[in-house]
């Protein structure tokens, strides 16, 4: 068996469904308790990166990481639904965990990179997408 560097289609379609729903599905964990705490009627606390205020920064990434990555899961609006989440992590790494060294900032820069992917990658072909975009 010799080692190919050619392109299975069937195989790069696969992996990105895969890779969608698992780093969505670990977004989600993030996203919930967030959501949670948006909802509770409580008093906000979170970070203000931006200077929006805390409860507009909370919805921000509430919408990052709940809405966008249900969007990935089903491969609806791919390449969109990753910007927000790419920004969020942006956020992350290079302004809220900034200070905080690399320890901090892996997992994010792990997002943000995966979020790269699925910008230029697209859903493929097991996504709303694909079927949405054939017709």
């Amino acid at each position: 068996m010799s080692y190919k560097t050619n392109l299975n289609l069937r195989a790069t379609d696969i992996s990105l469904l895969l890779f969608r729903i698992g780093i969505s599905v670990l977004m989600l964990n993030h996203g919930y308790s967030k959501m949670l705490k948006l909802f509770s009627g409580n008093d906000i606390v979170f970070a203000d990166p931006m200077g929006i205020g805390a409860t507009p920064s909370l919805a921000l990434a509430v919408f990052a990481e709940v809405v966008c990555s249900i969007l990935l899961i089903i491969g609806l609006g791919t390449k969109l639904a990753a910007i927000p989440l790419a920004i969020t992590m942006a956020v992350a790494v290079f302004i809220v965990h900034a200070p905080d060294g690399m320890s901090h900032q892996e997992l994010p820069l792990l997002y943000l990179f995966s979020y790269g992917l699925l910008i230029f990658t697209g859903g493929g072909k097991y996504s709303l997408d694909h079927y949405f975009l054939k017709k």
